[in-house]
């Protein structure tokens, strides 16, 4: 990568590290830096967060209602399958572009939650719901002491999975609907304007946040965890 960025215009074709990272440090004093990255992350982050509830929700109900669970199987595999891009473009239609990266980061989440907790919950004892309804255990304490413990490391694996793809698939969204003021639109001016350290830059911030939202959300989820632990 540094040699060919060695090269006569070679930045033009790629840039080395040294170049993004001193063009990622131009960046930082940039209020439309911070503004960029607080916009996708608050769109990226909170597409991920209403999936991870209703993902969650809806694994709750289906996990004793075989008729919603058989209902759900068709349109789970539909977005397991179906490019990101054809959702990018359908929903184009639908939304605006602003809502774009919200919705399509909640989309790709909702699967891997959906289907990991749904295995969770069913791998739950059954021999200890059966002594909870015979003690007659209230619901909060059942889910504190039952559930939990049996579906949090489900939920941590989806969590740390889907966080990955829905930055993915949120910054694939802004580049496609270029809603003013985020990264998806930094990145595609970068590439119009063939601005290959900016284009670098922007890719390395993309892998920040992800990295960074990532430890965040797992931190509280293990610390939720040794709680339900102790």
């Amino acid at each position: 990568m540094a040699l060919a960025a060695a090269y006569p215009h070679g930045a033009l074709l790629l840039a080395s590290p040294i170049q993004a990272a001193l063009r990622l440090l131009e960046l930082l004093p940039s209020p439309a830096f911070w503004q960029a990255a607080g916009n996708s992350s608050a769109r990226i982050f909170g597409g991920f967060l209403l999936s991870c509830a209703l993902a969650v929700l809806l694994a709750a109900l289906a996990a004793g209602r075989p008729r919603l669970r058989e209902l759900l199987v068709p349109p789970v595999a539909v977005v397991k399958a179906v490019p990101v891009a054809s959702f990018i473009i359908l929903a184009l239609v639908w939304l605006d572009a602003r809502s774009l990266s919200l919705f399509i980061s909640g989309l790709v989440v909702f699967p891997p939650v959906y289907l990991n907790v749904l295995e969770g919950l069913r791998q739950t004892d059954p021999k200890l719901l059966e002594l909870a309804r015979v003690y007659r255990i209230p619901l909060r304490r059942r889910l504190w002491g039952i559930y939990l413990p049996q579906v949090l490391p489900y939920f941590r694996s989806a969590a740390s999975l889907a966080l990955g793809l829905c930055w993915k698939a949120g910054a694939a969204a802004e580049v496609i609907g270029l809603p003013p003021g985020t990264v998806g639109e930094r990145l595609y001016n970068a590439k119009i304007y063939l601005q290959t350290p900016d284009l670098f830059a922007w890719t390395a911030v993309i892998l920040i946040l992800s990295a960074a939202f990532e430890r965040l959300f797992l931190a509280v989820v293990d610390g939720l965890a040794g709680r339900v632990g102790a």
